[in-house]
């Protein structure tokens, strides 16, 4: 799955029920990655430098590190 990875600053890279992997506010400092899908995407900004944040569906929040692509 390496080679389809796509980088989480970008807005364009993220659509709603993309799987993704973020890193939660709590987690920032161990840099701990959480995966799911993208319910709702919310920032608005066409990139930010640490993450598109988002609301996976299990209702947690984080700023994307990867996305990837579908196979």
């Amino acid at each position: 799955m390496e080679e389809n990875k796509l980088d989480g600053r970008q807005r364009k890279n993220i659509q709603v029920g993309k799987y993704v992997e973020v890193v939660q506010k709590q987690h920032q400092s161990s840099g701990e990655l959480t995966d799911g899908l993208v319910k709702r995407i919310l920032t608005k900004s066409t990139n930010h430098p640490h993450g598109i944040k988002v609301l996976l569906d299990t209702g947690e929040v984080g700023r994307v590190k990867w996305a990837y692509e579908e196979d």
